[in-house]
């Protein structure tokens, strides 16, 4: 079975896929001091919680974080015998090639979210994460990744209202019963929640008259859910996109690698 990891700025997701469905999903927040033995604790005492056992034979990882991807590739090889695929290495190929500046890095979450987005609507697509930064991808009609937007995460921008205003308490991300609050949670509430919506909505139509034609938004992420109560932003919501794209991306590579021999 393939063990996918989708590892980010805050959460680092590990998901078992057999082949047809996944099996489970589990969640640690994402810390570059754990070690491979530690990730292998953590994950073997998940699996027995939840009675599970399985043999992962293939592994496959992408993560924003650079300096946590060599305790994984240890964790791969030292407790399942494999050399995992890491997206964005020149070993792990993509299904279609991104059309950006020369010498630009595309982060490899941004890759995998537009190989899962593709694979399952086809291109001319926006892909909006609500991850730690919001970050907008263009998906071409041959899903090839064409460029995008990166704005901060809803999160992240609380933090920092809270922060640079000692005034102004900690708040949850929930969609207010009006737009005009009567006191400060209120007010910070429906600035954020309004705030974002409007700044999906407008990106999006900018994107949209930039690339002059009709394109459809997927919504993913922890929060795309809640934004999509706002208005109508997304055409759809995508929780697994990023796992569903690991998958697609490494079935290429075997496929590849089965073609050569």
């Amino acid at each position: 079975m393939l063990l996918c990891i989708d590892c980010g700025n805050t959460n680092t997701v590990f998901a078992i896929w057999d082949g047809t469905e996944f099996l489970t999903t589990f969640r640690t927040a994402t810390e570059h001091q754990r070690t491979a033995d530690q990730y292998y604790v953590w994950y073997n005492a998940l699996m027995a919680h939840r009675g599970l056992d399985v043999t992962i034979d293939a592994v496959i990882i992408s993560s924003t974080v650079p300096r946590v991807v060599f305790n994984l590739r240890v964790f791969a090889d030292r407790y399942f015998n494999t050399r995992p695929l890491v997206v964005g290495r020149e070993d792990c190929a993509l299904p279609h090639i991104p059309r950006v500046d020369v010498g630009t890095q595309v982060g490899p979450d941004r890759l995998v979210n537009t190989a899962g987005a593709y694979d399952r609507h086809g291109g001319n697509l926006i892909v909006v994460d609500f991850g730690t930064a919001t970050t907008f991808d263009v998906v071409d009609d041959d899903g090839a990744y064409v460029g995008g937007v990166i704005a901060p995460g809803v999160n992240l921008s609380l933090e920092a209202l809270h922060q640079a205003a000692a005034a102004l308490p900690h708040v949850d991300v929930t969609k207010p019963a009006r737009v005009i609050g009567t006191n400060t949670v209120a007010c910070m509430q429906s600035g954020v929640f309004w705030g974002y919506v409007g700044l999906v909505r407008g990106i999006c139509d900018r994107i949209r008259a930039e690339r002059d034609r009709p394109m459809q938004i997927i919504g993913t992420g922890g929060l795309a859910p809640l934004f999509s109560q706002g208005d109508v932003l997304f055409d759809r919501i995508e929780d697994d996109l990023t796992m569903h794209g690991l998958t697609v991306i490494h079935a290429y590579n075997r496929a590849a690698a089965q073609a050569q021999g």
